[in-house]
């Protein structure tokens, strides 16, 4: 049997954004895990448009092809990591904005977080996210990342470079998310 499937999902979508060398980091560092089959998840790239569709996601009933695409890319997943910032006291648009195109996929799924920000270090972001993520069924882990003042681990050439701290909170994370996943692929339909 494969390993289950982590998705890493970049939330920032603006230019200029720091969430994309903390995503590739937890990226690397969930595929050197080695308890999972891992994809990144770049929503600047998923591109979606605001909410468009007619018919409410528990049907599954989707009219545009670009919610089909996002369909596929979060039913194939077994467990997320979602790499967050956090803006005036809470998430950021294109994460809401993704999660509430979709139902059914996201269910009975673990999901953990990387989040940033200034001296909150996106925690507050996190804490809005597990109400948003348990009404769909997901599972938050406890365990999480949290990057305070977080441009000042990006180096000359955008790339992260993560203290002991945050390298310690993230094997713990993805740790919780390996314990998680097989219990919670145990309740989702088999697919046909």
């Amino acid at each position: 049997m494969s390993p289950p499937v982590l998705q890493t999902v970049i939330a920032s979508t603006r230019p200029g954004r720091i969430g994309l060398p903390i995503g590739e980091w937890a990226h690397a560092r969930a595929t050197a895990h080695g308890a999972f089959q891992t994809e990144l998840v770049d929503l600047a790239q998923v591109d979606l448009p605001l909410f468009d569709e007619p018919n409410h996601p528990r049907f599954r009933q989707y009219e545009h092809q670009h919610t089909i695409e996002w369909s596929a890319i979060v039913d194939r997943a077994d467990a997320f990591v979602f790499v967050v910032p956090e803006y005036n006291y809470g998430f950021n648009a294109a994460i809401k904005n993704a999660i509430d195109y979709l139902h059914q996929e996201w269910q009975h799924k673990a999901v953990g977080f990387v989040s940033y920000g200034g001296v909150a270090a996106g925690t507050r972001a996190v804490q809005m996210l597990k109400q948003v993520v348990t009404t769909l069924k997901m599972v938050p882990v406890f365990e999480a990342v949290s990057i305070p003042f977080a441009a000042q681990f990006i180096d000359d050439d955008e790339r992260l470079q993560p203290n002991d701290v945050m390298e310690s909170a993230l094997t713990a994370m993805l740790d919780e998310l390996a314990r998680w996943t097989p219990q919670l692929q145990a309740l989702r339909p088999d697919p046909a």
